[in-house]
């Protein structure tokens, strides 16, 4: 199995990541060859674009990124610093003279200033820990940011003193928290997180908000710079309304904080018009269900004459900014698997601007990507297709976008990818309309019929769409016909459809994807023999749910599961966040209910060869879940094979190796039964 598994990874995944494949004959390329953009800001004045360029470290075996620095018409590309360290967080002042940015340094993260006339850059800052939410006051200067702030643990016992030389065992950990750990960072030190300021030329850095409660995400100032205006949650209760938070503003000289909303939900990431007298917010009033439509909101600045200006658009609005003339705002939203951005009047009438945002998330086709605005209007965002990760676009002048880099040229002009098509199909259960991809292998002979992969999203209130993807590109590359689809639950086409999986979950999505693979083999594009499924998250639930279901898939693999809803909803980061949400009350006052949707009740009738993975630090679906399967798998006898990976959160593949050895795992356990 290991040969396999090495020659897999040296061969195949090697040779055909972006889905390189010549019968005979393979060209080199590598996953670390691959780059994106991120975080583009463009100048005030509309001329340049300050942006993310990221990448993978061979050597660090992990996603490295600088900032980077191009005119909008395409020309003068070039590094912002000759420094090889991360980079991030890129902002202009607002006159376009300067760009803050932050910086690793051997201390920690570091908040810096670049000059745009000189090119001269210096440190501005000596921080306890990482800044985030960077922002600057109108008048170029104070920058604000967030800062995590320690506090010390509920409890302290005085330990005898350690003889010279002796070697002891680390203290205890000590937690009185609710949420006391997070997937991919571990155990979180005891602390908040508060906004502070800085003076623009460097100094220190001062504490704005104060008390236990956290502050965190986007904020913005007042146009006199005077108030800023932020979102938290700082109620007695706050913990157990985890859901919950509120706008509020701050005196920044006073330090005195005023409340301004007060709805049941998430009131959040506020946005102060150009002339201060409105604030745009995003929020929803929680029903407490599976998914609840992000509305767009405005008020007066003192909080008064509330009201939603998105009703009519059933989709969720993110990223919010506000056009220079204050009459309406930019933003993003998902529809149909694929990733817009769009203006909004004040009076709610919405203007699409721009199709395929995103390709920032380099595995699997999720949505992702981000956009800025200059004063004039031109639009810098992170364009993506399934030919490609994300590169930088323009709109100018209401214009169609152009795109501006190309940053993987010397690797996938080089490189044949398999082709990525859209399909509908009915839904046996209710005749709704089911979106759904296939990527066929590259050099597809529509003579032929192919074996059939199911890659199941995750979420499941999530959503794939027509976006690039190295893991599916390299599952195509194998003479798969890979097929990806939004079965209801899924996030892009409304809020009925995503909550039709309220105390339903898993339901009727399971039909959504066999009804897929049945439109598949109707077509006659791939072998009813010959039927794989995989997944991850809440795909590796789907995956397991299939099994479950019916003996069609000639193996499976299924990837970091819940398969206990029970043992799951207590030992999983977030705990705290399924009873009612998922499905009626605890597991221990509906026992019946969370068994009921479990997989593992379904694992008597499993008869597929069955591959088991997950990460090995995995907080979100803990190595317990995966365990019970492989267990219980091995207990009745079916072949099956676990696989932990070692240091591997939830999100296996953020490290390239990690997933080099997943999409490897994968194919090796396939190839098997692929006969």
């Amino acid at each position: 199995m290991n040969r396999v598994i090495v020659f897999l990874v040296s061969v195949v995944f090697v040779n055909a990541v972006c889905g390189q494949i010549k019968k005979e004959l393979f060209q080199p390329l590598d996953v670390f060859e691959l780059e994106w953009a991120s975080d583009p800001q463009i100048s005030p004045d509309g001329t340049q674009i300050v942006y993310k360029r990221n990448g993978f470290d061979i050597m660090k075996d992990a996603a490295k990124g600088n900032l980077w620095i191009i005119n909008t018409d395409g020309t003068f590309h070039r590094k912002l610093t000759a420094r090889e360290v991360n980079e991030s967080q890129a902002s202009w002042s607002p006159t376009g003279d300067r760009i803050a940015f932050s910086s690793s340094t051997e201390e920690g993260s570091e908040l810096y200033m670049y000059w745009v006339s000189s090119g001269n850059i210096a440190k501005l800052s000596q921080l306890e820990h990482s800044p985030g939410s960077l922002t600057w006051s109108p008048d170029g200067k104070q920058l604000a940011f967030t800062m995590f702030v320690s506090q010390k643990a509920p409890v302290v016992i005085k330990m005898p003193t350690k003889p010279k030389g002796a070697t002891w065992a680390k203290p205890a950990r000590i937690t009185d928290r609710l949420k006391h750990e997070a997937d991919g960072k571990g155990y979180m030190e005891p602390g908040f997180t508060h906004i502070f300021t800085i003076p623009a030329e460097g100094g220190t850095a001062r504490q704005i908000t104060s008390g236990n409660y956290n502050h965190s995400g986007n904020f913005s100032f007042s146009p006199n710079g005077k108030t800023i205006y932020f979102s938290a949650n700082r109620s007695d209760n706050w913990e157990y309304e985890f859901r919950n938070s509120e706008v509020y503003k701050v005196n920044i000289d006073t330090k005195s904080i005023t409340a301004l909303t007060s709805q049941n939900g998430p009131d959040f990431s506020p946005k102060v018009s150009p002339d201060g007298k409105t604030i745009a917010f995003l929020s929803y009033e929680d029903k407490v269900q599976a998914f609840q439509t992000m509305q767009l909101n405005i008020m007066n600045a003192d909080g008064s004459n509330r009201r939603i200006i998105s009703s009519n658009l059933d989709r969720s609005v993110s990223n919010i900014s506000w056009d220079n003339s204050g009459k309406g705002l930019y933003f993003t939203y998902d529809d149909k698997g694929n990733s817009k951005i769009a203006h909004m009047t004040t009076l709610g009438r919405v203007t699409k601007l721009a199709d395929n945002m995103g390709g920032t998330t380099i595995g699997r086709p999720y949505a992702s990507g981000s956009y800025s605005v200059s004063d004039n209007g031109t639009i810098v965002f992170t364009e993506s297709t399934p030919d490609y990760p994300a590169e930088l676009a323009v709109i100018q002048n209401k214009k169609s976008a152009k795109k501006l880099t190309n940053l993987n040229a010397d690797v996938l002009d080089y490189r044949q990818l398999g082709q990525t098509e859209e399909v509908w199909y009915k839904s046996s259960f209710d005749g709704r309309d089911i979106q759904g991809w296939i990527v066929k292998p590259p050099f597809y002979d529509a003579t032929k019929t192919y074996p059939l992969l199911v890659e199941n999203h995750g979420g499941p209130i999530l959503n794939y769409g027509d976006r690039f993807t190295a893991e599916i590109q390299l599952y195509a590359a194998e003479g798969y016909v890979v097929f990806y689809p939004n079965p209801r639950g899924s996030t892009s086409y409304g809020e009925e459809f995503a909550n039709l999986l309220y105390n339903n979950y898993p339901g009727e999505d399971y039909n959504d994807v066999m009804d897929g693979v049945d439109y598949l083999v109707e077509k006659g594009i791939v072998d009813n023999q010959k039927l794989f499924v995989t997944g991850g998250s809440a795909g590796g639930i789907m995956t397991t749910w299939i099994i479950g279901k019916n003996n069609r898939f000639k193996a499976a693999v299924v990837a970091k599961p819940v398969i206990n809803w029970i043992s799951k909803t207590l030992v999983a980061d977030n705990y705290y966040g399924y009873a009612n949400s998922r499905y009626p009350g605890q597991p221990w006052e509906n026992f019946e209910t969370y068994w009921k949707f479990s997989p593992i009740s379904l694992v008597g009738n499993i008869e597929t060869p069955t591959m088991v993975m997950v990460g090995m630090d995995d907080l979100r679906t803990p190595p317990s879940e995966a365990k019970q399967l492989y267990h219980a798998l091995k207990l009745r006898k079916i072949e099956t094979v676990l696989v932990e990976i070692p240091g591997a959160s939830h999100g296996i593949a953020n490290k390239p190796s990690n997933l080099i050895s997943k999409v490897a795992h994968t194919l090796a356990w396939f190839e098997k039964y692929n006969e």
